[in-house]
């Protein structure tokens, strides 16, 4: 059966001095930081096209920040960027606060702490691996009719939704513990499917180096 790879890129660090979680705001842009994280990714990429690797295939989530850490790669690899609203941030309510313990115990926010397994203060884990399950199915099998057996497709999306679907690749539950998810500015989580099948997830972070003071807040 033939196997194609599904890399999800974190999009890169944004400029963000208020610190609030921006969600789906529009233009919350990449820093500088960010910018060269994604040159990294993208430098990456292209050394493994220049391999031989079949990267036919680039998607990004409609924000901002996903569309310009896709940018580099665009140009590194001569693809251009299709846009899927399928790989979009995850709904939160606390979008555009600065979260912090005092705004949580303002009792307005207290009935979105009803569920945390849901979780019931924004979209449901459940809904965003399938969503995003379907659209790394979908560039698979797009990239399978651009370069055949082995090629590959880069998808640009959030960190919520990534390692959700990395969990429900991995045969994991869903609801998890936000300080320890594997996913990091500018790092890729790669899917290898065989059909319709996830057969085998790796990970890896091609803008390690610029890890060290960059924004560290879940879903920064």
């Amino acid at each position: 059966m033939p196997r194609v790879l599904v890399h999800l890129l974190r999009h890169g660090e944004v400029f963000n001095p208020d610190g609030v979680l921006y969600g789906r705001l529009p233009e919350f842009h990449l820093s500088d930081r960010g910018r060269a994280m994604a040159d990294l990714v993208a430098d990456h990429l292209a050394e493994r096209a220049a391999g031989g690797a079949k990267l036919v295939h680039l998607v990004a989530s409609p924000l901002t920040r996903a569309q310009e850490t896709a940018q580099p790669t665009a140009a590194a690899l001569g693809l251009e960027i299709s846009t899927d609203p399928r790989i979009i941030e995850a709904e939160n309510h606390f979008e555009g606060l600065k979260v912090s313990k005092a705004e949580l115990r303002k009792p307005r926010h207290w009935k979105y702490f009803l569920n945390p397994l849901r979780p019931s203060w924004g979209e449901p884990y459940a809904r965003q691996a399938d969503r995003m399950m379907e659209a790394a199915r979908d560039a698979g099998r797009r990239a399978l009719e651009l370069g055949g057996d082995g090629a590959e497709a880069v998808l640009v999306s959030h960190q919520l939704p990534i390692w959700a679907t990395r969990r429900r690749a991995e045969g994991k539950r869903l609801w998890h513990d936000p300080r320890h998810r594997e996913c990091t500015l500018a790092s890729l989580t790669t899917l290898v499917f065989e059909g319709d099948d996830v057969v085998e997830v790796s990970y890896s972070e091609p803008a390690a180096v610029l890890l060290p003071g960059a924004a560290t807040t879940p879903g920064a």
